[in-house]
């Protein structure tokens, strides 16, 4: 495979927001470099279907810190306060800032990059906390996946 190229290397899961949107988990690979990448999907039953821009990629290390914080978290969302987890470097100058935000009256779990020279970006996801047993179990299985040897070069 070129080095150039994109390769999935391990499909995590799917989260259902609602019946025309999930948001996927996957580890990836891209100019040789692998990631974790929590995107929205589009599942329309007439126009298009697939991948959104909402999301966000995370490198490993990223993941190796941010997921035993999220697991350290109370399991119950009424226990669970508005307000920063965590500020990752992801490279020079961009950070993935993680916490739990409001959105349109609904509490969730934001990942959002951060720049020093734009300060927040459109790049991120919103997941609702509604679902926060299935969010922790994607995070924990993309922990467990996210050293493994791929089937794949890349």
């Amino acid at each position: 495979m070129l080095e150039s190229s994109f390769a999935l290397l391990r499909d995590i899961g799917q989260l259902p927001v609602n019946e025309q949107e999930e948001v996927h988990f996957s580890i990836d690979a891209y100019h040789g470099y692998r990631y974790v990448s929590v995107r929205r999907y589009l599942k329309l039953e007439s126009g298009f279907n697939g991948p959104t821009r909402d999301g966000v990629t995370l490198t490993p290390e990223i993941v190796r810190a941010l997921v035993p914080m999220l697991l350290a978290l109370p399991e119950n969302i009424k226990d669970l306060k508005l307000g920063p987890i965590g500020k990752f470097a992801k490279r020079p100058g961009i950070c993935i800032v993680v916490g739990i935000a409001e959105f349109r009256g609904v509490r969730g779990l934001e990942l959002r990059q951060w720049s020093q020279d734009k300060g927040y970006h459109k790049n991120g996801i919103w997941l609702p906390l509604d679902k926060w047993a299935d969010i922790r179990k994607l995070f924990r299985d993309t922990l467990a996946a996210i050293d493994e040897i791929p089937d794949v070069d890349f």
